[in-house]
């Protein structure tokens, strides 16, 4: 009959055959009884097993720990996400002059790496160095995630993105707390505790050093580290490229993304499906279809292509390419669709101008049962906005608010974009004053809503406010702001904001820009400046910016002007109807409609082939839609009455049509 003694070293001989918390405290248990020599063993099984708070209990037992108890506290401690604790442990146990395994520092430069203490992690790889195992594997590996996902940070994202900024005195009783309340038995001289705390924090200051030098490292600087341990690594896993392709990508160097994969293979390792997922949201960003469709067929030769994370990825390269219908596809065929999937292909059919389609998409994932996260309600509200659905935008604002999701960030942005869009800005302002926290979208947003639905004077102070907070603005920012100035005819307010935007910005300026700034001038009935203005431009082909100018000659009578700005948009723009139309109402406005008849003769065959223009209105819970030139619509001859009546009453009152 086989003895307790010899089942109980055969497991913590094979510890994997362990399999539950039960399981470990029975053979703790017998331990305890009979065999107390096995006590370090049986922490590193609580250890491989998540039980911290056994673990911590074990570990207080023990009067001098040896380097496996150690190892096992620090790595439970890591795995616990109980990170300062795993640091504090490791100093602690420097300071006691205990020898490190190859084992204690994968998870050490893990606590570093979440906790984003750079320095605290470049130290830790001076003391893998000294101690002669940097070319482990595993340590490799952890350092060169280390480096990847610090170095990629701005020193101010860094400061800003720690949970809580503490003193000295707040991180020490944090430090300290827990192995000092748990192990009586086992103190540590107040130097030893100032250790831990002073690497910490001098890892945190010298972070603070780099935001006053404002210092910001571009990506192929940023990644500099990172390639140089991979390169001294004389061993290579997989997880070895992923790590360093996933900082390639975080880092927007697709080229040296897509060219560690190929040496990846070069090295006989082949991408699964984590190094897909992780070069996919670059290879959308850059549109490159084809090397999209390149991934898509190898992940279909070797099973991944039903992996909800490369699904997604494929789906916005897609998307991003404008072949929703292969986004849809892809959709379809996955077995099983998950919120992700859901959300992806939302965002593709949206982000498309498929509004409709998309809304019907996200009532299909709710009667699924999948439950929307923020990205689900991120992804729609701006198919509201676009379509100014506002009583579908406000049920989707009711279930965030059941689902408490009001407070996300991002879902506040969309509705204050939602709102605005609709011209509810009493309710955009009020979510965006009741907002934790602002980002530049919810600003901008606020800004453009404002300027569109008549309050300039509140954009422009929101604008100012903005900058004042410390937000930087960018050319979306501009675009709002220029906008209402032109609005509200403030040339000399328009005029500063767009030389600051390219004077102290340094932003270039969009056919946006130029556009509000010849509406702008035109408006104001500075018709010459304006067409100088346009002329000046580095790129002055696009009728978006000569059409304001165009409208502008008309309200201002302003006939050779007209004729001249007409004359440079038929140079790259002959079948233009607004422009003619426009030159046609100038000639009316000034009497002279023989040539405005022989300008609407001359567009009038090519209008004919032009799509009509069409709008909508709703009235209770039906949408309404009138297209030019259609008599369809079943009240067509009462509206046609009561306009009548209304132009009768407006010329009663004074006005005329022109």
């Amino acid at each position: 009959m086989v003895s307790i003694q010899t089942i109980i070293k055969t497991l913590l001989r094979n510890p994997t055959l362990i399999k539950s918390k039960s399981e470990a405290k029975q053979i703790h248990a017998q331990i305890v009884k009979s065999f107390p020599i096995y006590t370090s063993t049986l922490l590193s099984i609580y250890s491989k097993l998540n039980l911290l708070p056994e673990s911590l209990i074990l570990f207080n037992t023990l009067p001098s720990p040896p380097i496996l108890a150690w190892k096992s506290i620090i790595k439970c401690y890591s795995s616990n996400a109980c990170f300062l604790q795993s640091l504090n442990c490791f100093v602690k146990m420097r300071g006691l002059g205990i020898n490190h395994d190859h084992n204690v520092f994968p998870s050490v430069l893990k606590s570093c790496t979440h906790l984003m203490y750079f320095r605290f992690g470049e130290s830790v790889h001076a003391c893998v160095i000294r101690v002669g195992l940097e070319f482990d594997i595993f340590i490799g590996n952890a350092l060169l995630s280390m480096y990847s996902k610090l170095q990629r940070l701005s020193a101010l994202e860094v400061f800003d993105e720690i949970p809580e900024r503490m003193t000295v005195d707040q991180n020490e009783s944090i430090l300290v707390s827990d192995l000092d309340n748990n192990n009586s038995s086992h103190k540590v001289s107040q130097k030893d505790k100032k250790l831990g705390i002073l690497n910490q924090i001098s890892g945190q200051q010298e972070t603070v050093d780099e935001i006053m030098c404002g210092k910001n490292k571009e990506g192929d600087v940023r990644m500099q580290s990172v390639r140089k341990v991979f390169e001294t690594m004389p061993e290579r896993d997989v997880v070895s490229y992923n790590t360093l392709i996933s900082g390639y990508a975080r880092s927007n160097m697709y080229n040296e993304a897509l060219m560690m994969i190929k040496e990846m293979g070069k090295a006989n390792l082949k991408p699964d499906a984590f190094t897909l997922s992780n070069v996919l949201p670059v290879v959308a960003e850059y549109m490159d279809i084809w090397k999209g469709k390149e991934i898509h067929g190898y992940g279909v030769r070797h099973g991944f292509h039903r992996n909800e994370f490369i699904a997604s990825g494929l789906t916005d390269v897609y998307a991003n390419c404008n072949m929703v219908e292969d986004s849809y596809r892809l959709f379809s065929s996955l077995p099983k669709k998950d919120c992700v999937s859901w959300c992806s292909i939302i965002a593709a059919c949206v982000q498309n101008g498929l509004f409709d389609e998309g809304l019907r998409l996200f009532r299909q994932m709710l009667s699924a049962n999948i439950k929307p996260v923020p990205i689900s309600f991120s992804s729609i509200i701006p198919a509201c906005a676009h379509l100014t659905a506002l009583p579908l935008g406000q049920q989707l604002h009711g279930y965030i608010i059941r689902g408490h999701f009001e407070d996300n960030m991002y879902i506040a942005s969309s509705l204050v974009h939602m709102y605005a869009r609709c011209g509810n800005i009493k309710l955009a302002m009020r979510i965006f004053d009741n907002m934790k926290q602002h980002d530049l979208v919810a600003w901008t947003a606020m800004i453009m809503g404002c300027a569109l639905h008549g309050h300039a004077y509140d954009a422009i102070s929101l604008f100012e406010q903005m900058e004042l907070e410390g937000f930087r603005p960018n050319s979306v920012a501009f675009v709002a702001v220029l906008t209402a100035c032109s609005h509200a005819g403030m040339v000399n307010e328009g005029l500063k904001c767009f030389n600051k935007m390219v004077k102290q910005y340094k932003i270039t300026p969009d056919i946006e820009h130029y556009a509000c700034m010849a509406d702008l001038l035109g408006r104001a009935g500075k018709l010459e400046e304006a067409f100088g203005f346009i002329c000046s431009m580095p790129e002055n082909r696009a009728a978006s910016v000569w059409l304001p100018l165009l409208a502008a000659c008309r309200v201002h009578r302003n006939v050779e002007l007209a004729e001249k700005v007409a004359m440079h948009l038929c140079e790259f723009d002959t079948e233009n109807a607004g422009a003619n139309l426009l030159l046609s109402n100038t000639y009316s406005s000034v009497g002279r409609y023989k040539d405005a008849a022989n300008v609407r003769r001359m567009f009038s065959k090519e209008a004919t082939r032009k799509k009509p223009a069409c709008s909508w209105i709703r009235i209770g819970n039906k949408v309404h839609a009138f297209i030019a030139g259609d008599e369809s619509h079943p009240y067509y001859d009462g509206i046609i009455n009561a306009l009548e009546i209304l132009l009768g009453q407006t010329e009663n009152e004074g006005f005329v049509a022109n």
